[in-house]
């Protein structure tokens, strides 16, 4: 279930639609969430219909479509287009994903696909959603490297075997698909880090070059940061780079129970 962070007694406003050429043979309708704080209207859904045979494969490909050609007036986040840099993530067809790398085809919905910001954030505008809060937690976990020893003239090396341990933890591109689809977050998001504040946490805890474990730990020694993860799964299940924050997370609590 697609969950939006609306103002206070707000309702959903009509929206506008933008038909297509009724001659195309493959059409395909764009429903998507326009809000914009600043003017005082209503949230909406418009629709726009492509002919999919003149647009690119991807859900990105279409959104720049609607922009360029349809309505100039949509907003949205994006860079690479490449699946790295996160910033064109969204909930697409309900499913907390990135637009650049999901495929027109591959989304679920029949002939109407569903195109909303990631759920329960403030939105900035339209499919842009406020991550202030999201970088705040990130930056609390302190991502670099701490240590005792003193600047190599190189490079600060590790065993292969060390290297690996990082395997699974360092592609995170943080586009807070994980976080906004969990609902502990949801529902302590002033509180709780989230799957991917924490994914990175561990990321550092096991590079074998950090010196600061027991601060880190220490940092995160809290009812509300670490432990109100119930391994629903959520995070590993739309996890854009197949991840898996929930196991980052057990190995957290695991590390806190060795210590005590």
């Amino acid at each position: 279930m697609v969950q939006l962070a609306l103002p206070k007694n707000s309702r959903i406003g009509k929206g506008k639609v933008f038909a297509a050429d009724t001659s195309a043979a493959n059409i395909r309708t764009f429903k998507i969430y326009r809000y914009d704080p600043s003017d005082g209207g209503k949230p909406r859904w418009d629709s726009y219909q492509i002919d999919l045979d003149d647009c690119g494969p991807m859900v990105l490909d279409a959104l720049f479509k609607i922009k360029n050609e349809i309505d100039p007036t949509l907003a949205f986040r994006r860079s690479c287009r490449e699946g790295v840099c996160g910033s064109c993530a969204m909930n697409i067809g309900g499913r907390n994903t990135l637009a650049c790398t999901r495929a027109i085809e591959d989304v679920a919905g029949g002939d109407t696909v569903m195109i909303s910001p990631l759920p329960h954030l403030p939105v900035v505008r339209d499919l842009v959603p406020d991550l202030s809060n999201f970088y705040k937690q990130y930056a609390s976990i302190e991502p670099w490297l701490h240590t005792t020893e003193a600047e190599p003239k190189e490079e600060f090396k590790q065993s292969p075997d060390d290297r690996e341990k990082l395997d699974g933890y360092y592609e995170c591109i943080l586009c807070a698909s994980c976080s906004t689809s969990c609902p502990s977050y949801w529902w302590n998001g002033d509180r709780y880090l989230g799957p991917a504040a924490l994914l990175q946490a561990y990321r550092w805890l096991v590079d074998s070059r950090d010196d600061a474990t027991t601060a880190r730990l220490d940092g995160l020694e809290d009812p509300f940061k670490l432990y109100r993860c119930h391994t629903i799964m959520n995070c590993a299940n739309v996890c854009p780079k197949g991840l898996n924050p929930a196991k980052a997370i057990a190995e957290i609590k695991s590390m806190m129970v060795e210590r005590a």
